[in-house]
């Protein structure tokens, strides 16, 4: 557009657009500025008032909201409905990408399929939606510093361990307590609990407090109980009264079994217990004992971990609502019982088995897993008569995007019947692929974006076809003193961004460390010169380097 400056025809699209959004801001940026200068100026055009550059007291910075803990809380609050023959997970997750798309969210991590697992809010937003919060008495940020009203506030973010303030108060109505604090004295916490007589959410994950108060089971309106990461062993059959709750969810606490009166809770709807890899502190991995009755709880959607019995797999075949089920502690006795109680489960999405101990055996033949399942978790040894047939009947499971096998003793044969799943995005080898050669074949793994290689102690020779695995973004060999070699092929993975090679052979670091053979050291580096990242590891020798 000649004679038109770039000034006249940002504004010209700035009125354009300005009437599609409830506020707008024009700000005016010179090459040379300062950020906190830029911050106020777009607080002020937004009608902010405070300090935006001090906003450590009213938010945690760099705050990851996770996907499902967010849809939890949601849900467990009221603020989603059924609609369009959608569950309220997925009308729930369909709000939550809507606000990514709209960036009012940002993208922190996917997972293995490319789906959202957790995101964070842009500090501008954040403080944006904080004033609007107050400003409509949706809730409100107690840090602990200065005068503080509860009065008006119908949730509670408590980010201080000073909670003098707060334990003042007498009589008041809020919905949602939620404490961000490692070390708090919840006995100061009780005033609050036992006038709230409205509370529906009490959120303690990552506190160390060992004993919940006696105040917490008076809470007849809580429906979310959050006790994740948190020093807890113990829950008192008086759990029994929280008739409305349904979200009870106490991963990597302290916790090895429930009360029997957990089965009395017949609106829960997400039950989560034992530890899972990652825990904030070392414990061991595994499920917590379930009461006999757990068949009652017939809206659960989610049941993770529990230990396996005979007569708990029984009961939980009448849970065919479920769409996340994780049991562990499983014996070999266990394969037939589970194998019923898995194929009652029509609506299984995500699905996690974990034997007692090496010996055990899984024999899955009579299993056949339903069609909506998109992630599976197998830690234990297949039964090797059948797994061939076990692997191949997989290939039915169109959806299934993320498969982690572990202890599996998949041989060159039986692997072939793995390639047939052509919509897996992640798969994962965890001592699994006791062979000497993993040979990918051409057109194998279309959609896989991620393969780990974990503890093959006997495999040398990977083999990958032109036309494998042509999406595979991340290859991860860990624990494989036998390869000596590059993967033969690896030419062939034109997308690969990273190459990990973690306690490998020292034979084949020293070639790409350029310390052997200075032609097998150029000829090793020139198949990798078109992956953008390639890291190598040996801990026993101290190497930890980026050789591309």
């Amino acid at each position: 557009m000649p004679g038109v400056g770039k000034t006249t025809l940002v504004a010209h699209v700035y009125n354009t657009l300005k009437v599609d959004f409830d506020t707008v801001a024009w700000i005016t940026v010179s090459k040379s500025y300062h950020l906190e200068d830029l911050l106020k100026k777009i607080a002020g055009e937004l009608g902010i008032t405070g300090d935006v550059t001090s906003m450590e007291g009213r938010s945690l910075e760099d705050y990851s909201i996770k996907r499902r803990k967010a849809m939890r809380h949601w849900i467990a609050a009221g603020f989603i409905r059924e609609k369009e023959n959608k569950t309220l997970e997925e009308v729930a997750e369909g709000y939550l990408t809507e606000l990514v798309n709209r960036s009012l969210l940002q993208v922190v991590g996917r997972n293995g399929a490319g789906r959202l697992k957790c995101c964070r809010m842009h500090d501008v937003i954040r403080l944006l939606a904080l004033n609007k919060a107050k400003e409509e008495c949706f809730g409100k940020v107690y840090d602990g510093s200065g005068a503080f009203s509860v009065e008006a506030a119908h949730r509670i973010s408590i980010q201080s361990d000073n909670l003098e303030h707060l334990s003042k108060y007498g009589t008041i109505s809020f919905h949602a307590l939620h404490v961000f604090e490692r070390y708090i004295n919840i006995d100061l916490l009780k005033p609050l609990l036992t006038s709230s007589h409205l509370l529906s959410t009490l959120d303690l994950e990552g506190t160390r407090i060992k004993m919940l108060p006696n105040e917490v089971f008076n809470l007849f309106n809580l429906r979310y109980l959050g006790l994740r990461d948190t020093a807890i062993g113990i829950l008192p059959e008086a759990i029994g009264s929280l008739q409305n709750l349904q979200v009870l969810d106490a991963v990597n606490s302290d916790l090895s079994y429930l009360p029997k009166n957990v089965a009395k809770l017949q609106k829960l709807r997400y039950l989560y217990a034992g530890t899972v890899a990652g825990a904030v502190e070392a414990k061991p991995f595994g499920g917590v004992k379930v009461p006999n009755g757990i068949r009652n709880l017939t809206t659960l959607q989610a049941l993770q971990s529990v230990k396996a019995s005979s007569e708990i797999l029984c009961e939980v075949g009448a849970l065919t609502e479920l769409r996340t089920f994780d049991v562990s502690n499983v014996k070999t006795k266990h394969s037939a019982n589970l194998s019923n109680a898995i194929i009652r489960m029509n609506h299984l999405v995500h699905l996690e088995i974990a034997v007692l101990g090496q010996k055990e055996v899984l024999h899955l033949e009579g299993l056949c897993l339903p069609p909506t399942l998109s992630w599976l978790v197998l830690e234990g040894q297949l039964e090797k008569t059948s797994m061939p047939q076990v692997l191949s009947s997989w290939s039915h499971l169109n959806i299934l995007t993320r498969l982690h096998l572990s202890l599996s003793k998949i041989d060159e044969g039986s692997f072939s019947g793995l390639m047939m799943m052509c919509n897996l995005c992640s798969l994962a080898l965890i001592d699994a692929f006791e062979g000497k050669k993993l040979h990918f074949c051409a057109g194998s793994f279309p959609k896989l974006r991620y393969l780990f290689v974990h503890n093959t102690p006997r495999l040398s020779q990977p083999e990958i076809e032109e036309g494998a695995m042509q999406c595979l973004a991340l290859l991860v060999f860990r624990d494989c003193p036998e390869l000596k070699l590059l993967p033969h092929g690896i030419k062939h993975l034109t997308g690969l961004e990273e190459l990990r090679l973690e306690e490998a052979s020292e034979e084949l670091l020293n070639k790409l460390q350029q310390k052997g053979n200075p032609n097998e050291c150029s000829e090793a580096l020139l198949k990798l010169s078109h992956i953008r990242k390639v890291t190598i590891e040996l801990t026993k020798k101290g190497i930890s380097e980026r050789i591309r």
